[in-house]
């Protein structure tokens, strides 16, 4: 079966067509795209999505509409993530992917957010990744955090409303970024963790997953890549103090060095100090819960595959057939 899975967050939206070969057995990917449309633009602070955000967003939909009829796509779930949880004119842009996409969006809780995440993470992981593992999908507008078994069930997951778009609008607007502003993103991070505690038991934890175009953009620095290549980003482990090393270059980074880094997206590049922000203070709250149980962090794992592997996953599980199979 020939299915895709669609995920629209706030920066970015991206599409996952793949085969599904039978019960169990991984995904082989067909196409795997990613373009940066900001749908989130402002809604942090308007409430609703602009007329030119939903214009950009609009005409990728009708993009990957095409490669879908293309390429033969027997079913297909569009999920939409924390800027649709948070626009008042949603409706607006429910209506604009049923027409265009043949199929409704999902818009879809933080919990099933984090939990599709994770199903699509787990996916692919090997049977030596340590378990319980934490995994974290650093998104536009939201993250979320997840406590799960490899190959198992979720245990406990929170999404919280800090992500790379939000916390740039909110608080990292200049270039580079203040003092004054960095602490005051770290601080409002700080606090969605503390929140994030009271549902997922970060010490209980054995590793550590990052997902999404944050944490890989931030593989790709501290790996020294010239150009972005996913392959040799999937499966790779960082030790911790490499990672918020290179979260540090990232915050305290002009725009114009981000820009000229080969691996860069240009969509990116203007919110990769407020993820690195965010991904930073993570990692290091979750080496110390782990440290305070006796546990010793001494790896990070980045993966290519999260919540858009969950939803094609989903497509196949559960087949929702677009108005023109």
């Amino acid at each position: 079966m020939r299915v895709a899975g669609i995920d629209c967050g706030t920066n970015s939206i991206r599409l996952l067509v793949a085969d599904v070969p039978g019960d169990h057995a991984p995904l082989r990917d067909v196409v795997r795209d990613m373009q940066v449309v900001r749908l989130g633009q402002g809604v942090d602070r308007t409430g609703e999505f602009s007329a030119e955000a939903l214009k950009r967003t609009f005409a990728q939909v009708e993009r990957y509409a095409q490669q879908c009829r293309d390429h033969g796509v027997q079913s297909i779930r569009f999920a939409a993530t924390s800027a649709a949880r948070d626009a008042r004119n949603r409706d607006e842009f429910l209506a604009g992917v049923r027409s265009r996409m043949g199929v409704p969006a999902q818009i879809l809780t933080g919990d099933e957010e984090a939990r599709t995440s994770f199903t699509g993470a787990a996916s692919v992981l090997g049977t030596g990744t340590p378990s319980p593992l934490i995994a974290v999908d650093l998104g536009g507008g939201s993250t979320e955090i997840v406590l799960g078994e490899v190959g198992g069930d979720v245990i406990s997951d929170y999404s919280m409303n800090v992500g790379c778009v939000r916390m740039h609008e909110r608080h990292l607007t200049s270039d580079p970024a203040a003092p004054e502003q960095v602490a005051a993103a770290r601080a409002d991070v700080n606090a969605a963790l503390d929140e994030a505690e009271r549902h997922v038991d970060l010490g209980r934890a054995a590793g550590l997953v990052g997902l999404a175009g944050t944490v890989t953009t931030l593989t790709a620095k501290a790996l020294d890549l010239a150009k972005y290549d996913a392959a040799a980003i999937h499966g790779s482990v960082l030790a911790p103090q490499d990672v918020i090393k290179t979260c540090e270059w990232f915050i305290t980074s002009r725009r114009a060095e981000r820009d000229a880094l080969g691996f860069m997206h240009p969509g990116r590049s203007d919110v990769m100090a407020s993820g690195a922000l965010v991904w930073e203070e993570v990692v290091k709250r979750v080496a110390r819960r782990m440290r305070e149980n006796g546990k010793e962090l001494t790896g990070v794992i980045t993966s290519e595959h999260d919540i858009l592997d969950g939803m094609a996953l989903w497509a196949a599980r559960v087949p929702q057939r677009p108005d023109w199979v």
